[in-house]
């Protein structure tokens, strides 16, 4: 058995990421968070992928009544398919624990100190940028009435 389960409910817009106290205050460590929650959002929009391995029917079988499967391999396989956060955690407690326990707040703190430090602007190709110019001309002669 294998198909596509539709998770789509019509929503285009996201509205306020990295905002605060209603818009008052922007953090960009809510944004890097806000960042994974929408691309969580964005990814589900693709539905849901029903196979023989995604079900796991074979790993839950093989674990047994009173078992768990949570650290099975498959589902250690199949764990990132809903998206793939750059901040959320999604590490065993006592693994997560051993590796220090960063909550998510200081993760997207070493994530926007890194972007601010070593993120390099990748210039648009010059031809777009021509176009883009041009587009931009020619509203503003539209606005001066020209």
């Amino acid at each position: 058995m294998t198909g596509l389960i539709p998770a789509y409910a019509g929503a285009s817009v996201i509205y306020g990421a990295g905002m605060l106290e209603l818009g008052m205050t922007f953090s960009l460590e809510q944004l890097v968070m806000d960042n994974d929650f929408i691309g969580m959002i964005m990814k589900s929009r693709d539905g849901v992928p029903v196979t023989e391995d995604t079900l796991a029917y074979k790993a839950i079988r093989d674990t047994g009544f009173g078992g768990h499967f949570l650290a099975h391999k498959t589902t250690l396989k199949n764990i990132s398919l809903p998206s793939h956060p750059s901040v959320i955690n999604r590490q065993m407690i006592g693994d997560w624990q051993r590796a220090g326990s960063k909550d998510l707040a200081s993760a997207a703190h070493d994530k926007v100190t890194d972007i601010l430090q070593n993120h390099q602007v990748k210039p648009i190709d010059a031809d777009i940028l021509k176009d883009m110019k041009a587009i931009v001309k020619k509203i503003d002669k539209m606005v001066a009435g020209n």
